[in-house]
């Protein structure tokens, strides 16, 4: 059995090595190494394939929400409501601008921001809601764009684990998550379901507006070079990450079947284990499992069971250990009546390899080795 990975990076690049490997030479040997020929065929394609009007490509998806508030407007001082349950980068971008992070609990069962404490949360200064989606799938944007019409708010959606997750409206209506809002957003990290081998990220819109501004922010705040008119900064997605991005995309609809036919695996597996509950599956949201998260009853020795995989040479993660709003840089003085479902989360998820490399042995190993620990 091949050695067990969190994500398995080396067989993936492996298939596609050639390719890769002879675009990288490509992209040396032209020395158009920043803002070159194969970012603008990466922005277009990438536009073509979520079907958005308008795709900017940038450094990493920590800038991409910056620039996003930044190219809104945002200002010191305004409010902006996002998960509890998150990756800190997203109230990491709002906070180094000088905005509130107001951070809102989930929901139980699909970890996503729950649309009625969003609700609850809006005041008169708030400018903009960041919904995450949570592990590959959507959150609730039907709702939550009404509450933002209602309430003359922007909608900046962080899909840094959800690209080519699919949403559908209660008409039919069918769209890309990272197109519902007014901005979306994503990461390439080398790890996501569409990853390059460095840092990278993008933001998405249909608004001809808010992406002239987008453009400006990340480009040191230029409308044409050397005139600056608006302050802005620098993050631009390089050369060499744009070519291996485009490969990549090639084949994202095929990662994303090979990480829901694991997860599919995973599901039927644990069907029967007494303390264990597998991933959530919205019925109008197709989920892409950027990871596979289980939550396990209380009674279960969560430490003792990654000690357990881990003696066995399984890797495993907890995402989320520690809510936001109990991080030392983001001490907020907030209750902890108001984050009941946030704070049982960060006590019983527990993640297992998620990729899309995997091969059948492996996961009969993952499942039978978990199963033997809770018998």
């Amino acid at each position: 059995m091949k050695e067990i990975r969190m994500v398995d990076l080396v067989s993936q690049y492996e298939k596609i090595q050639e390719e890769v490997d002879a675009k990288i030479i490509e992209v040396v040997k032209s020395t158009a190494f920043i803002n070159g020929p194969e970012v603008k065929s990466f922005e277009k394609e990438l536009q073509d394939y979520l079907g958005a009007r308008f795709v900017k490509a940038c450094a990493n998806g920590t800038d991409a929400l910056q620039v996003a508030m930044m190219a809104l407007g945002l200002k010191p001082g305004d409010e902006v409501i996002t998960s509890n349950f998150t990756y800190v980068a997203t109230a990491e971008a709002i906070a180094v601008l000088g905005l509130t992070p107001v951070l809102v609990d989930s929901y139980d069962d699909c970890f996503n921001i729950n649309v009625d404490e969003i609700a609850k949360a809006i005041t008169p200064k708030t400018k903009a809601i960041v919904p995450v989606h949570l592990f590959g799938q959507s959150c609730d944007m039907e709702e939550i764009m009404a509450l933002a019409n209602k309430h003359n708010l922007y909608v900046i959606e962080d899909n840094a684990q959800a690209i080519a997750a699919e949403y559908t409206f209660s008409d039919g209506r069918k769209a890309k998550t990272g197109t519902i809002g007014h901005i979306g957003t994503t990461s390439f990290f080398p790890s996501k379901n569409l990853g390059c081998m460095g840092d990278g990220g993008a933001l998405f819109t249909n608004d001809e507006e808010i992406y002239k501004k987008i453009n400006m922010v990340a480009n040191h705040g230029q409308s044409k070079t050397y005139y600056h008119d608006m302050i802005g900064v620098n993050s631009r997605l390089d050369s060499i990450q744009a070519a291996i991005l485009r490969i990549k995309l090639r084949h994202l609809d095929s990662y994303c079947a090979a990480r829901e036919a694991a997860a599919t695996y995973y599901d039927k597996g644990f069907a029967d284990v007494k303390g264990i509950t597998t991933p959530f599956r919205k019925e109008n949201s197709s989920h892409v499992f950027h990871q596979y998260v289980l939550k396990l009853d209380e009674s279960i020795d969560r430490d003792g069971l990654r000690k357990h995989l881990t003696e066995n040479k399984i890797p495993s993660n907890i995402y989320y250990p520690v809510p936001l709003n109990k991080q030392k840089a983001y001490a907020l003085s907030m209750n902890d009546r108001d984050f009941p479902v946030t704070y049982k989360l960060c006590e019983t998820v527990l993640a297992l390899p998620m990729h899309t490399e995997f091969e059948q042995d492996q996961q009969d190993f993952i499942i039978e080795t978990v199963k033997a620990f809770l018998k």
